[in-house]
């Protein structure tokens, strides 16, 4: 069976609650880190709770980007999951990182339905922290099965 696609799962923290707080600027940077993946923006979907956080989803043509945040801690949940070749998700990532102001990322990235040896395989990365531009990347990915 070939790759459906790769779904990056990430837990990022350190950010500006400020940011995570503020709807406009969540679903503008899901948007345009669609838009860095160069993957095609299909709708956009958020919401505002109170008294804070934000949760919202970019649906894409070759899949989606998800959102959760919880401001108080400075920290997202964020997926990313595309398809097809022409798309990055690596892009969207490194993009949204720095503009939540992330310190740290916990990176899952799963080659979804992809298997070795009769069983689905899932790599995983290391926490990466620092400078995040530079270091997110393909690159960073271990396979642990």
């Amino acid at each position: 069976m070939e790759t459906k696609g790769r779904h990056l799962i990430l837990e990022i923290s350190g950010c500006d609650p400020e940011v995570l707080n503020d709807i406009e600027k969540v679903r503008n940077i899901l948007t345009e880190a669609a838009n860095r993946a160069n993957a095609e923006v299909r709708e956009t979907a958020f919401h505002r709770f109170y008294p804070q956080g934000v949760s919202g989803v970019v649906v894409i043509s070759e899949s989606h980007l998800s959102v959760h945040t919880w401001p108080e801690y400075g920290y997202a949940a964020l997926d990313i999951y595309t398809c097809g070749e022409d798309t990055d998700p690596w892009k969207a990532l490194k993009f949204a990182a720095e503009e939540f102001k992330a310190r740290e990322v916990c990176l899952t990235s799963i080659s979804r339905g992809e298997r070795e040896n009769g069983r689905f395989v899932h790599k995983i990365t290391r926490n990466l922290t620092g400078n995040l531009v530079e270091e997110i990347g393909e690159e960073a990915v271990d396979v642990v099965s």
